[in-house]
């Protein structure tokens, strides 16, 4: 029988910490991570000594990263595990830190997403394996022809669809860690370059470099530290699925579906009782898709929801209220983290100007490669509104 993290002891996110996103630079990323995991742990009040496992989200940086960075905190002797899941590395080392507190293996677990680009070519092309982009369609070019379909299908417009840019620069604009914290016009949108199909640059999110923490505690850890646990936000559900046979539906929208339906059952709620979502905006067809997917939109009805508020601060769900992949930056490892991050800094209500009023609870989702989706459900200890 599957035991889900609601089955076991309570876990929640006690700690955030980022270095920002930004353009590739000559940063090491030993000390991009140094800021994020420093960051975090001041935010929850803890040591590096305190800190009983460690997970390390990367995609891009080659074998075990992880131990040169940590040793500049102190050699410990913890147990550190690195997760690659392309786009879903740092969700998946976000749920592998729960699943470690919630079982009682750990009582405090750092989850650290790093990356930079890298700087030559990489292990894929020494497998002996023909590459499968040589043969496959890149992701702007699938994205462009789902939102092409998207359009044709439900009658939206090449605006509406833009106009999920619009809402996420806007939100960049007010995020300090953003890469492209710069509100953008509907004019400018629609104006940029065209990069494939209907979906310009500016519906294109930026791959770069950051790094983002959280520290994982378990009740024990809050009593017996003296933690602030009015800071501390509960994990009610943690989903992680790989893609079925869908016939000829988005396989997207169809693994976000069916794990954001898991995590729904595992927390006990349905979508009218979220705040916020942070989810995989990829490109800006993804948030139409993904809402509907979601429950949060009729099918067909998601950019006509956007247009009326719906998405924005203040209105029914705030979604992407860090700025989204778009917005945000997406530089892979840290991604899935930085949206836990985002939710936490929201259920406490220290957002500044990007908050939500009244966020209580939020959904996180990242996919990888179409092949995975994490979702996981976080919830203030005040509970729901």
């Amino acid at each position: 029988m599957k035991i889900t993290l609601a089955q076991q002891r309570p876990v929640y996110v006690a700690g955030v910490g980022w270095h920002p996103f930004q353009r590739p630079s000559g940063t090491p990323y030993v000390q991009l991570g140094l800021t994020a995991v420093r960051q975090a742990l001041g935010d929850a009040g803890l040591r590096w000594a305190d800190v009983n496992s460690a997970y390390t989200g990367t995609a891009m940086l080659g074998m075990a990263p992880g131990r040169p960075l940590y040793k500049h905190l102190g050699v410990t002797g913890i147990p550190m595990l690195q997760v690659e899941n392309a786009s879903a590395s740092g969700s998946t080392a976000f749920r592998l830190a729960c699943h470690d507190v919630a079982a009682g293996t750990s009582d405090i677990s750092m989850v650290l997403g790093v990356d930079k680009m890298p700087t030559a070519l990489g292990a894929s092309n020494d497998t002996g394996v023909p590459r499968l982009d040589e043969v496959h369609v890149p992701p702007p070019v699938h994205f462009a022809l789902l939102a092409s379909e998207y359009l044709e299908r439900h009658g939206a417009t090449p605006e509406q669809l833009a106009a999920v840019a619009v809402k996420n620069y806007g939100n960049a604009a007010l995020n300090p860690n953003a890469q492209r914290p710069k509100a953008r016009t509907l004019e400018e949108d629609l104006a940029g370059p065209p990069i494939a199909g209907p979906l310009t640059r500016l519906q294109c999110c930026p791959i770069g470099e950051g790094a983002a923490a959280v520290v994982v505690v378990s009740d024990d850890a809050i009593d017996e530290l003296g933690l602030d646990r009015s800071r501390c936000v509960r994990v009610l559900a943690s989903v992680l699925r790989s893609e079925e046979l869908y016939g000829a539906k988005s396989f997207d929208a169809e693994l976000t579906r069916t794990a954001t339906a898991d995590a729904y059952r595992q927390a006990g709620i349905g979508p009218d009782d979220l705040d916020v979502v942070e989810l995989h905006d990829a490109f800006s067809i993804e948030e139409l898709q993904y809402v509907e997917a979601m429950g949060l939109a009729e099918e067909g009805k998601a950019a006509a929801a956007l247009e009326a508020g719906d998405f924005s601060l203040g209105g029914r769900v705030a979604v992407s209220t860090s700025g989204g992949l778009l917005g945000s930056g997406h530089p892979i490892g840290p991604t899935g983290v930085g949206q836990i991050g985002e939710i936490t800094t929201q259920i406490r209500g220290e957002a500044g100007a990007r908050q939500h009023a009244g966020a209580r609870t939020g959904l996180a989702h990242m996919v990888g490669l179409g092949a995975v989706c994490a979702v996981h459900v976080l919830q203030s200890v005040e509970g729901p509104r």
